[in-house]
This record gives structure tokens, sequence and C-alpha cells, in this order.
């Protein structure tokens, strides 16, 4: 069942992507960093992540936020662009 989000299971995913790109990682560099951090996840994850195919669970946004330099608000979308 998908929710409100127009269609994905997820609101951080496009966030994701595009810090993950400004930062120049693959999705296996950004995998293998969170993996270092202590989060169990693969490349193929990242992928569902952005796409907006998986849930992301409560748990690991934190690790995400700190992986890519920005505040789990505005992975969350709730703070500007410009306040990553």
């Amino acid at each position: 069942m998908k929710n409100t989000f127009h269609g994905k299971f997820n609101c951080s995913g496009t966030r994701i992507r595009r810090r993950r790109k400004e930062l120049k990682l693959s999705q296996e560099q950004l995998a293998a960093k969170l993996q270092l951090a202590g989060l169990d996840i693969t490349q193929k994850a990242i992928s569902r992540m952005e796409t907006g195919l998986r849930v992301v669970p409560d748990y690991e946004i934190p690790f995400l936020a700190d992986a890519l330099g920005v505040s789990i608000l505005w992975l969350l979308g709730r703070e500007a662009e410009n306040n990553k």
C-alpha cells in the first residue's frame, strides 16, 4: 500500500539522492560509509530509498543525516534547501 507522498514510501529519498550527488558519492560509496558507521545497508537499499520504493525506518535517519552532512530536519523536508 502506497502513501500520499506521490506514490512513494518515504519523503527523504529525493533529498538523499540530491545530497549524495552533491558529495559525488556513488550509492555503493554511501552504503559503505553507512556500514562503517554501524548501519547494515546495501547499495540496492540506497537505490530503493532514493526512488521511494523503500521505507526509511526512523532509526536510519540519523545515520543518513550524519553520512550526508545534513540535518535530520533537512533530510525530512522540514528545512529549506539552503539550511542543510
